[in-house]
């Protein structure tokens, strides 16, 4: 059996997502899901209150954004990844996204 290590969340500055807390993600891994060309985060959620777990070292579960340099088998291959706020009415997005 092979074990593959995900890349770590470095940064999270998406102030209005639950699993935020001091610019820090704290769901237990992300999914990079893909609509109207953007690197959406998948995993956020814009509620008043928090979640995740106290003490977690974030990782990419996911990518569905298959135009990524990083993807590699729907798995990402980037040293970390960050997520910052998105634009054009995406709430949230992968800044490590580089298109192939």
């Amino acid at each position: 059996m092979t074990t593959t290590e995900m890349p770590a969340v470095t940064e999270c500055t998406v102030a209005g997502c639950s699993y935020n807390t001091h610019d820090g993600c704290h769901a237990y891994a992300i999914t990079v899901s893909g609509v109207n060309g953007a690197a959406d985060c998948g995993t956020f959620i814009p509620l008043s209150r928090k979640g995740g777990l106290p003490k977690v070292v974030t990782q990419v579960g996911a990518c569905s954004r298959t135009d990524c340099v990083f993807n590699s088998s729907l798995e990402c291959s980037a040293a970390d990844v960050r997520v910052g706020p998105g634009t054009g009415g995406h709430a949230a997005n992968c800044l490590t996204y580089t298109p192939a």
